[in-house]
């Protein structure tokens, strides 16, 4: 299948809005529901599997969220084409190891369904910076209309049911992918991840579960679902958010009192590699990144925006490096090609 209208496309929540000086890249709320009458997709055959895509289907297009969305089955997806959709944080890790499944999602990528992943549906709002509350409007207002159409698993007592426990009830997860470089460089991100602990949320790396915190971006996200108003899980979010925004200026202002020169030299040397580096791998390549957004809250780099950044950072992912290749690239290869992406996407930047 040609994925090649996405390469050139810009997700709107890289965009940039609401982002609190750089440090919150977006926002993610999604809902897990599972179609009544059906196996849920651990047990389901691959019969059962079709029925439930053509039904969310049918409702999807009736609606008016995703009337005029784009369809991708799993099935005739190569390996690097379903990597590319994680790198877009449009399905997950686990939908892109299953055929029978299958993603949805609108022309600005800010609205989408996963269809057949550890649920029969997987509704997801991503929205840029700090806007939880609008990513909630919008994932809320399209589960009212698939729930107009479609008659979903549901208890009297428990809520909605889903496969994993721990998203019975109203099968809700929002979530921030945050920048805390100064909390990190404090070694303070250790009591801050207990802290969260503690409080029911989880931590993450930047695609969810079992992925590596690249680039000091950690996800967060809450924990609990059943027994709790929808309402208030979205409200404890953007709050515990406050909360780290609050600790990560904290740690920020520590590091310039007593170390300001290093951070600055820190800062410069990664703007200076990304100009001109011959080879990059993808962890160094975040590490930098990381560096200069942290300049960028700061106010010591002025001269280049989060949307600026967030597109380097997805657009040099390896798969969408392939796509852009047209061909398969050996690591060394892609290492190459990313530095010169990087070089050339930074001689077009304004310099600071």
């Amino acid at each position: 299948m040609n994925l090649d209208p996405l390469i050139g496309a810009t997700p709107s929540w890289m965009g940039g809005g609401d982002d609190a000086d750089g440090m919150v890249v977006s926002s993610r709320v999604r809902l897990a529901r599972n179609l009544a009458g059906y196996p849920f997709p651990g047990r389901i055959e691959a019969e059962q599997q079709r029925q439930v895509i053509e039904q969310v289907l049918s409702a999807a297009r009736g609606s008016a969220s995703l009337g005029a969305a784009t369809y991708y089955p799993m099935g005739p997806l190569g390996h690097s084409e379903r990597r590319l959709l994680v790198e877009r944080h449009l399905i997950s890790p686990a939908l892109a190891e299953d055929d029978g499944g299958g993603v949805l999602f609108n022309g600005d990528e800010s609205l989408s369904v996963m269809i057949n992943e550890e649920d029969h549906l997987r509704l997801q709002a991503i929205h840029p910076g700090t806007r939880g509350r609008e990513a909630w409007a919008a994932v809320s207002s399209f589960d009212d209309e698939l729930l107009g159409v479609l008659s979903c698993a549901h208890d009297p007592d428990l809520g909605f049911l889903t496969a994993c426990p721990t998203n019975t009830g109203t099968g809700l997860r929002i979530s921030v992918l945050i920048h805390l470089p100064a909390l990190v460089l404090t070694e303070e991100m250790e009591r801050v991840l207990q802290g969260l602990g503690q409080l029911s949320f989880a931590v993450r790396g930047v695609y969810g579960e079992g992925s590596n915190a690249a680039g000091n971006l950690f996800q967060v996200s809450n924990q609990a679902t059943l027994g709790a108003d929808e309402g208030g899980i979205v409200d404890s979010l953007i709050a515990v958010t406050s909360r780290l925004i609050e600790c990560e200026r904290d740690a920020q202002e520590a590091l310039m009192e007593e170390a300001r020169a290093q951070v600055e030299d820190k800062v410069w040397r990664a703007w200076a590699l990304l100009g001109s580096a011959r080879v990059l791998s993808s962890q160094e390549l975040m590490s930098l990144l990381s560096a200069v957004r942290l300049g960028r809250t700061l106010g010591l780099v002025g001269g280049v925006s989060s949307s600026f950044l967030n597109h380097l950072m997805i657009a040099t992912q390896p798969s969408h490096l392939r796509a852009e290749a047209g061909t398969d690239l050996e690591a060394e290869e892609r290492d190459m090609r990313r530095a010169d992406l990087v070089r050339r996407r930074m001689a077009g930047a304004e310099k600071p």
